[in-house]
């Protein structure tokens, strides 16, 4: 069973941003993406100041978000990072079983990655976590470094949209088109 304490909280701003987003989102009709709240239990309580300081999963998460745009259902999680590198260990067996599954049933599913010392955004599609992630259960590397992450998949704040990470979705979207 995982724990959680203070350093639960890492990348809350990152999706607070993701939040935000989708509240525009959600205001202009453009897509309904939920938070999916992970169960814990308390165990420790700072009575004071009303906050839980320790506590452990109910049960295993799924992803951090899913919903859908225009009609296509999408779930993704969000991850941050201050090295110049995605390490693998932030991704667990169960939610990679979850997207493969979501892709099954034609789903959109991908990371939204903050490498916080850069201050910068990235779209990585499902395909290229799953690369690297088979890759390191066969002995390969252990993390997707950051040169993997495409320029055309680096994310802004546009149109009014703190971070816009549905223009990495269509730029992912065109190109799964011109394949097809």
């Amino acid at each position: 069973m995982g724990y959680w304490n203070t350093r639960g909280l890492r990348g809350s701003a990152f999706e607070e941003l993701i939040n935000m987003t989708n509240d525009v989102y959600k205001q202009r009709y453009v897509a309904i993406i939920q938070k999916i709240p992970t169960p814990i239990t308390p165990v420790k309580l700072d009575k004071e100041h009303g906050h839980i300081t320790l506590a452990y999963f109910e049960k295993q998460s799924t992803v951090d978000y899913i919903g859908v745009v225009q009609g296509i259902a999408v779930c993704f999680d969000a991850k941050e990072t201050r090295e110049k590198r995605l390490p693998l260990q932030n991704i667990h067996k169960h939610q990679m079983e979850f997207m493969e599954h979501f892709m099954h049933q034609q789903g959109i599913a991908f990371l939204l990655v903050h490498f916080f010392n850069e201050d910068k955004y990235f779209f990585l599609p499902f395909e290229v976590l799953k690369k690297y992630w088979d890759a390191a259960q066969n002995g390969g590397r252990k993390s997707i470094p950051y040169s993997a992450f495409e320029e055309k998949y680096l994310l802004t704040s546009s149109e009014g949209y703190p971070l816009n990470y549905l223009e990495g979705v269509n730029v992912y979207l065109a190109e799964k088109e011109k394949r097809s």
